[in-house]
């Protein structure tokens, strides 16, 4: 397979490097008076991301998030997606949109656009999907869109699979993380919600106000010793293209994450075990980012309370989720 094509984005301190594969976010990079940083775990190699790119930056699809059994209903036809994670379908299964290589539709200095059509029976979901995701930066923020249609009724669900370390190196449980979310979807043991919606009140997931991941993660629980961390839907509060969360690095940098989307995955990447190569060279150890993945709710066709991930012929799927950075 070819090497990916690369596309860096500038604006003002900020430089975003997006692949084709998996349309991917590799680096970005912020200059805001230390000399440039980069913010996101990318992998070495960028050939990495055509043959196990582990979601590193990758917009993940068809449906994101896991699928019990691999299996669901939809207008009476049962499907069957492969299963990777255990007996279950993740991000879509074993070859799902983070593995593709994505078509360039439009490029600019500051955006690019990529495009992949999905075939009917793509993974073993129905219908052809047409999708974009596009990227677009300015002196401060970094715009993501994700659009989609489909010509019969399927599963739909896109996001980003960017993990974060605002400190370059650092890792994640040395930054706060605050959430606006009153509510999550508890997990059995095998990570798949209970159907039950939450309130964070008294729970280590209560980030309403900013807590320390550190201290988050030293907590006993069992939802945190079932998910090796977080690795948790977090019920947005409100509607609409709203703040929904603000990590700050041990150093000042922040990260304020706006969306319309009803759910943050947050993932503080319990599974890096020095097997992946990071881009200054050194291996990836656990908590080495945290992923903020704007999303639907997990396994949202086996739970009617859930909102619905079906996308139907002559709906389209959008989804803005926005990245503003700073410094304090």
């Amino acid at each position: 397979m070819a090497a990916p094509r690369s596309f860096l984005l500038s604006a003002g301190g900020l430089t975003l490097e997006v692949l084709t594969a998996g349309a991917s976010v590799r680096r970005l990079v912020v200059d805001d008076g230390d000399g440039p940083v980069d913010v996101v775990l990318g992998h070495a190699d960028p050939a990495t991301y055509a043959t196990g790119g582990g979601y590193l930056g990758a917009t993940v699809g068809r449906f994101t998030n896991r699928l019990a059994g691999g299996r669901f209903t939809l207008d009476g036809h049962e499907y069957r997606v492969p299963a990777n994670d255990g007996a279950n379908a993740l991000h879509g299964g074993p070859e799902g949109w983070d593995a593709r290589d994505w078509e360039v539709l439009e490029e600019s200095p500051t955006r690019v656009v990529l495009g992949l059509t999905s075939p009917d029976g793509d993974q073993g979901l129905p219908g052809e999907v047409v999708a974009r995701a596009s990227y677009e930066v300015s002196a401060d923020t970094v715009t993501l869109r994700h659009h989609a249609t489909t010509d019969a009724p399927t599963l739909l669900g896109m996001t980003n699979h960017a993990y974060v370390d605002l400190d370059g190196g650092g890792g994640a449980a040395g930054h706060t993380l605050e959430v606006a979310a009153s509510a999550y979807t508890p997990v059995g043991p095998d990570l798949l919600p209970t159907g039950e919606l939450a309130p964070v009140a008294g729970t280590p997931f209560d980030l309403r106000s900013p807590r320390l991941l550190a201290d988050v993660l030293a907590t006993e629980d069992e939802q945190l010793a079932r998910g090796g961390g977080l690795d948790h839907n977090l019920v947005l509060d409100g509607r609409g293209l709203r703040r929904a969360a603000r990590l700050v690095g041990a150093g000042g940098r922040w990260l304020e994450l706006s969306t319309d989307r009803p759910g943050l995955q947050v993932y503080t990447g319990a599974h890096f075990d020095g097997t992946v190569t990071g881009l200054d060279g050194r291996p990836l150890d656990r908590y080495a980012g945290v992923a903020l993945e704007a999303q639907g709710f997990p396994d949202a066709p086996h739970h009617p309370g859930f909102p619905s991930a079906v996308l139907r012929p002559g709906e389209e799927f959008t989804a803005t989720t926005v990245w503003r950075l700073g410094r304090d």
